[in-house]
């Protein structure tokens, strides 16, 4: 797939119905957390995300980010860059101003394609609202100290190469946690960020073919 045939998907497939929580399911925790009994959906803060494609040669790729581990929510995890919607901000405003702030991306000159659907983290209390965009050349980016140990940029045939697909067990005191991830540039991508992914490679055709469980 070319840069050119992934904008020519995803234009076409934002103009259609999201798969939203089908695709989410894919890559999502079993068991999947949940809100807690009681919980106010007031209490819910939105957050947005920046899931940036843009071609090197003529492939497509995409940025995340390896989260500094000194945080204290999420600390090592991969991410798309973005974080909390303040007042007054749209969800595209936000998500650009954290990746200008999270890896000095800078904002002129991209393309927004869509949004896609929105992701609930009850561990941390956010509603996640990841926004698609396009740079027709590869951006010169830097981590941001403190906040982002390590910029990864998977080329979208890695992303979406079976061999690169995996499950991890984490133990826990209420039960083992069995979560699918992407095993791309020395990293894996699981939670919320492997969810957003799979409904973005969803739109450009990718079925999740997870491999058996062990």
């Amino acid at each position: 797939m070319t840069f050119t045939d992934a904008l020519d998907r995803l234009d076409a497939a934002f103009k259609t119905d999201l798969p939203g929580a089908a695709a989410h399911a894919l890559m999502a925790p079993r068991p999947r957390r949940n809100w807690p009994p009681g919980f106010s959906i007031d209490r819910i803060r939105h957050a947005a995300g920046l899931l940036l494609i843009f071609p090197i040669g003529d492939r497509p790729h995409i940025v995340l980010t390896v989260r500094a581990h000194t945080l204290d929510r999420h600390g090592g995890q991969v991410s798309l860059p973005g974080g909390v919607i303040e007042a007054g901000e749209t969800t595209e405003e936000a998500a650009f101003r954290e990746a200008q702030e999270e890896i000095a991306l800078v904002p002129e000159g991209l393309i927004t394609l869509g949004v896609l659907s929105p992701i609930d983290i009850p561990v941390s209390g956010f509603r996640l609202h990841p926004v698609v965009a396009a740079s027709r050349r590869r951006p010169a980016l830097q981590a941001a100290d403190g906040e982002v140990a390590r910029i990864v940029e998977p080329s979208l045939a890695d992303v979406m190469d079976p061999r690169h697909l995996a499950w991890r067990t984490l133990a826990r005191e209420t039960g083992p946690l069995e979560f699918p991830v992407f095993l791309v540039d020395g990293v894996e991508i699981w939670g919320a960020t492997a969810m957003v992914l799979a409904e973005f490679l969803a739109l450009l055709g990718w079925e999740g073919r997870l491999p058996h469980r062990s």
